[in-house]
């Protein structure tokens, strides 16, 4: 049952109204540690308008920590810059302006979710999964970053002989499935139904192999089914295919929406793809600042230089300076790119020695000594590391 902190009793009444007449009131935040000291079964803390913000952020960022599957949900009179970077930085699920009741029934019933998928037997395995999952990111579109994710995820697996999935998270206009010619029977968008019921064996029969022994999850083929896709359900995905594959490679769409926020909450490394134009750097460097914001480790994010031999006026290291981080890998430009994804046989497994190909065998490579040291801890299960939580506005 959700708990709602809010000292003018004609306003809480109103919030509980609004989340279905289920819910604890309580004046000020010491009232609320005492209550929370006697019971952690609390899925949402509701912090009203009468909360202070700095206080609010204290907290959430201690429940981030002892608490995390308990969402924290600021409502603030007016939402603005400030508010919203302050409820980043502390790792607040969600914030809804007063006047959207509306949006704060859905933040409680997504925070509901959030609750069943990390308390429940999804959640329990997150200690022991041996997987890792690297997202592939940029906030512009046709840097190549679709291409970028398929080779890699094919690359994992050809060249490792490693049990490789490959999400398409892209959910409106993702193109893995026709980058590599699948066919698939059933997409993500299938997950939905199942979702309070969802293991393991049930997420792989949603899956489409590829010949190359790379399992995939391709998005929805209608670009509306995005908005039947609950956040949590993504979440959830991730962990549990992180629980059968040693690596998950997940193709991201280029912005922050609150897919790919609750994606980069099961990150364990994050490509950043920049190309050589202004334009593209710009939007990376907005990116990073975003980032850090979320609170997503400097240490788990690479930069990734495609089409990097292009004459356009803009040097590598002007790249680096730009964006304070260094250039993990640098593929180089080539049509014989274009020509293997339109053939529906990507260059890593058409072309392994063509350079592209081995620039992407490298970052491979590469990838796989970074979490090689974070791989298992000394009992050999992997080490989980704290939510950083997601943050949307209303009931979006």
């Amino acid at each position: 049952m959700p708990i709602i902190v809010e000292s003018q009793p004609a306003t809480a009444e109103t919030f509980v109204s609004a989340i279905g007449g289920r819910a604890a009131v309580v004046a000020n935040l010491e009232e609320l540690k005492r209550g929370l000291t006697a019971d952690d079964q609390e899925f949402a803390i509701i912090l009203g308008p009468s909360v202070d913000l700095e206080a609010a952020a204290a907290l959430a960022t201690t429940l981030r920590v002892t608490r995390p599957p308990t969402s924290v949900i600021l409502i603030r009179r007016r939402v603005d810059t400030s508010v919203l970077a302050e409820a980043l930085r502390s790792g607040m699920r969600e914030v809804v302006e007063e006047r959207d009741l509306t949006g704060l029934g859905a933040a409680v019933t997504r925070a509901a979710q959030i609750w069943a998928a990390l308390s429940g037997p999804a959640g329990a395995s997150q200690t022991v999964q041996a997987g890792k999952a690297i997202a592939v990111f940029s906030p512009k579109g046709g840097v190549g970053k679709t291409t970028l994710a398929v080779n890699l995820a094919l690359a994992l697996a050809q060249h490792g002989k490693r049990r490789v999935c490959l999400v398409d998270l892209d959910l409106g206009f993702g193109d893995v499935a026709i980058t590599l010619q699948l066919f698939p029977a059933r997409t993500l968008a299938d997950a939905v139904p199942m979702e309070s019921g969802l293991d393991v064996g049930l997420l792989e029969t949603l899956l489409t192999p590829h010949r190359d022994g790379l399992f995939t999850l391709v998005a929805p083929v209608q670009p509306d089914a995005k908005d039947t896709i609950p956040a949590s359900l993504i979440g959830r995905v991730l962990r549990l295919l992180k629980s059968s594959f040693e690596y998950v490679v997940v193709d991201t769409s280029p912005s922050f929406d609150q897919h790919v926020l609750a994606a980069f909450d099961e990150t364990d490394e994050l490509l950043l793809v920049t190309t050589l134009d202004v334009p593209t750097l710009k939007n990376v460097k907005i990116a990073t600042e975003t980032l850090d914001l979320l609170n997503f480790p400097k240490s788990q994010r690479h930069l990734i230089l495609n089409r990097a031999d292009e004459k356009v006026g803009l040097s590598s290291g002007e790249v680096e300076a730009t964006l304070g981080m260094p250039i993990m890998a640098a593929i180089p430009t080539s049509s014989q790119v274009a020509n293997s994804t339109n053939s529906g046989e990507p260059i890593v497994a058409s072309l392994p020695r063509h350079p592209v190909s081995r620039a992407i065998i490298s970052m491979a490579d590469a990838l796989l000594a970074a979490t090689a040291t974070t791989k298992s801890d000394t009992s050999g299960k992997r080490a989980t590391s704290p939510k950083r939580g997601l943050i949307r506005r209303g009931g979006k």
